[in-house]
């Protein structure tokens, strides 16, 4: 089969779009067709070693995938062969940019019915990521004020129409370039923050600070001044300490994506029912995938970005 691998970790010309051999499922794992594969920036940081995850080399990249199933392992109940799903799959073991991979089925759940096949491998680690943050992390609640820092990428995209969904209150910062994105997923309001200070455009307290951007320790720490007594403040870089205030009992709490396939099942629900957007900006074959990562690593790669691996 065909796949995207890297037989040691560096900038994106490690990557070979090369002839491996076909995975086989083991006890408790499916193998999947695959009919996309998601990039994300953190394909980016396992690639080039500075992710703290440890692989084995040579190594497949992408932990998103949609496919169809067409290989069980032993005692793999409740999937079927033939049955279309999704998942956020190890991001330890090979991935999703090949044609064929293997994954343990208690991460999978049913695919969404009402959008392109492909395209569904851009909502796990984003949708989860958001779901988390909010809800898991935030405790967020209809009423309350959610601030979001960054709501211009995908997972900002995920966590505006959730937070919006949950009833609350939603202040987002956007560039330009993608305050309509910001605007559709139903954004209260939107802050350029090319142009305008959030500290200075936040006027009011809000319950719960969401930052999904690159920023500076002392600037997350300004916006903290921006939560209310008793609030919380949640952030997906963990490159950036999160930053809270004991004195003014202000949590602070780190996201790190976990599989979840209750939750995914949810949101693949809401997918269904019209009432959560999945947002692809492009769609490549899987042999431009190097070519993706190589302008990611140029900052050239804005919204979500699905690799289609040739039919099998």
């Amino acid at each position: 089969m065909k796949a995207v691998r890297f037989h040691e970790t560096g900038g994106p010309e490690v990557l070979r779009y090369e002839d491996v051999d076909q995975p086989v499922p083991g006890a408790g794992q499916v193998r999947i067709r695959v009919a996309g594969s998601a990039y994300n920036p953190a394909d980016g940081g396992i690639r080039g070693g500075f992710l703290p995850i440890p692989i084995t080399l040579p190594h497949v990249p992408g932990y998103d995938v949609s496919g169809t199933i067409d290989a069980l392992g032993d005692g793999v109940e409740g999937l079927a062969v033939g049955e279309d799903v999704i998942g956020l799959i190890p991001m330890t073991a090979d991935g999703s940019a090949a044609q064929y991979v293997v994954a343990p089925a208690e991460v999978l759940v049913k695919a969404p019915t009402t959008i392109p096949a492909a395209d569904a491998a851009g909502l796990p680690s984003v949708g989860l990521t958001a779901s988390q943050a909010l809800f898991e992390a935030g405790g967020l609640t209809a009423g309350q004020r959610l601030l979001i820092n960054g709501a211009g990428g995908p997972v900002g995209g995920y966590a505006v129409q959730l937070a919006k969904r949950a009833g609350a209150y939603v202040i987002a910062t956007a560039s330009p370039r993608s305050s309509e994105i910001v605007k559709a997923a139903g954004a209260d309001e939107i802050i350029d923050h090319t142009a305008t200070s959030v500290l200075d455009a936040v006027t009011e307290p809000v319950d719960v600070l969401l930052n999904l951007a690159p920023i500076t320790p002392d600037g997350f720490k300004a916006l903290v001044a921006r939560v209310r007594d008793g609030g919380v403040v949640v952030s997906t870089t963990p490159t950036v300490p999160t930053p809270g205030d004991e004195e003014r009992n202000v949590r602070a709490a780190t996201i790190f994506v976990h599989p979840d396939a209750d939750v995914l099942s949810g949101l693949v629900d809401l997918v269904d029912r019209g009432e959560l957007h999945v947002g692809i900006a492009r769609r490549v074959p899987l042999s431009e995938l190097p070519a993706i990562h190589r302008q990611a690593a140029a900052g050239e790669v804005h919204g979500k970005v699905v690799a289609v691996p040739p039919a099998a």
